[in-house]
């Protein structure tokens, strides 16, 4: 008898997995966040080239997300993930000419953090802001390594750009505000002080550790055992391009090995997401969708999201509720047992995915996504309203690309490669969400601190090289 109660409560257990663990109170956070991976450049997603056995390992025990959308392009996402609100409401309309920079006013992710006794580091890209205010050090993290401006070796007018001469091997970067050379390739160097900065503070609070790789955004630069597992079966950009995501999953697998040997896989949440749709990998793989990077279709914005808590939440569900960087920032902010000050708390506009993190089938509510590439020329946003955005409700997807073109409407359910519009069909659901998106548009408008800014003379990572090692020929 008493055996079979036990064999009872085990297959409850099992088939109950988010019963078969309490919540850590204050687990620790490894984000992981890579550039320019689309959904589709991953083998536990179907791509029928690249192999990727680590994060398909993490895939194999984690909550997916499999509606789960981020802006279409990087700064952006990077603004959404750290305020929880989309991004234009912090000002940054851009990756480059001062609208890359978060507005001084936006409260982050790592600030609320801090305040629960969490340790926070980044190691990786920032793009948020290269001038010593907007810097990550003085946003909420306590650690930094990092690059500047959007990539490794790039550099544009004003306040956007990385340390001059710079390339993805052996990379001058930013550590705790002094510049230090490297010897070694970049996601290795982000992963390897990462993995040492844990190794650190593990054990005396919990910490907050984003890896935020550059990789594998271009320029296409591998190590070339990396590009070699992919010449020949691939062209040469997308060898490149698939062998700098090879090298991000032997990382990724090198640091799971190292949270394991040291006991910290139980009380810590790992999320392994890419930025903005896909770039170098779409015509091998796109997963059946319309659209790249710097598109407002399902496949500029729809991207991999998969979070592991151990025994906490249940291994390979699959969430199919429509989710969204914008809700990072209250799920990790619950799950620290953070308390979001009130005047940033009304002004969130992502929810805790916690219930799905726990069951999959939890009530989710109806909820209305809007995306706009941004991008416009400076000083030309008001007639940029209609220029590359999309509007999602449910399973639809309402994109329009111009001013001058009519919106197209799409049921993802039905089309998910977004090829036949059903406006026609549909236009009382397109009057409501047309409606939605004036509303929204309207909205935004006063948020928009950045868009007359003027940026410095000389920018601000090559200043202050130039002040720690010397002046360099331009």
């Amino acid at each position: 008898m008493r055996t079979a109660l036990i064999l009872l409560l085990v297959l409850h257990l099992l088939t109950h997995p988010a019963l078969a663990a309490e919540l850590p109170t204050q687990p620790n956070i490894l984000f992981i966040l890579t550039d320019d991976q689309g959904y589709g450049d991953l083998s536990c997603h179907g791509n029928p080239i690249l192999k990727t056995p680590n994060i398909d390992a993490l895939y194999a025990r984690s909550v997916r997300f499999t509606d789960f959308h981020v802006s279409p392009t990087c700064a952006p996402t990077r603004t959404a993930l750290m305020t929880g609100r989309h991004e234009f409401h912090s000002g940054v309309t851009h990756t480059i000419n001062e609208r890359e920079r978060m507005s001084l006013q936006s409260t982050t992710i790592a600030q609320v953090l801090k305040t629960a006794g969490y340790t926070t580091g980044i190691f990786g890209k920032w793009h948020l802001g290269d001038e010593d205010p907007y810097q990550p050090s003085r946003r909420g993290f306590d650690e930094v390594y990092i690059h500047g401006g959007g990539g490794i070796g790039q550099t544009y007018p004003g306040s956007c750009g990385d340390a001059p001469g710079n390339t993805y091997i052996n990379p001058t970067l930013k550590h705790n505000g002094t510049f230090e050379k490297t010897n070694g390739y970049c996601t290795d160097l982000f992963f390897k002080e990462a993995t040492r900065w844990i190794g650190q503070v593990k054990g005396k609070q919990p910490f907050f550790c984003y890896i935020a790789t550059n990789a594998p955004h271009a320029p296409l630069q591998c190590p070339p055992d990396y590009e070699a597992r992919y010449t020949g079966k691939v062209p040469p950009n997308v060898a490149k391009f698939f062998g700098m995501i090879a090298n991000i999953d032997d990382n990724v697998g090198r640091l799971m090995t190292q949270l394991n040997q040291w006991d910290l896989e139980r009380n810590t949440l790992v999320i392994f997401m890419t930025d903005n749709g896909g770039t170098a990998g779409v015509k091998v793989f796109n997963a059946g969708m319309h659209g790249a990077k710097v598109t407002p279709y399902n496949g500029g914005t729809r991207v991999p999201c998969f979070m592991r808590l151990s025994d906490a939440f249940p291994q390979g569900a699959d969430v199919p509720a429509l989710s969204a960087h914008i809700d990072l920032f209250p799920t990790l902010a619950e799950l620290a047992n953070a308390k979001i000050p009130e005047e940033v708390a009304a002004k969130l506009e992502g929810h805790s995915l916690l219930p799905l993190l726990k069951n999959s089938a939890s009530p989710w509510p109806e909820r209305t996504l809007v995306t706009h590439v941004g991008r416009w020329p400076k000083g030309k946003a008001a007639d940029a309203k209609f220029t590359q955005c999309s509007i999602r409700r449910g399973n639809y997807n309402m994109v329009r690309t111009s001013n001058d073109k009519p919106w197209e409407l799409y049921n993802l359910n039905s089309d998910p490669g977004e090829t036949h519009t059903l406006t026609i069909s549909n236009p009382q659901l397109v009057a409501d969400l047309s409606n939605a998106y004036d509303t929204w548009w309207t909205s935004i408008l006063p948020d928009l601190v950045n868009e007359d800014a003027t940026g410095p003379k000389i920018n601000p990572f090559r200043e202050q090289y130039e002040k720690q090692f010397g002046p360099v020929a331009k």
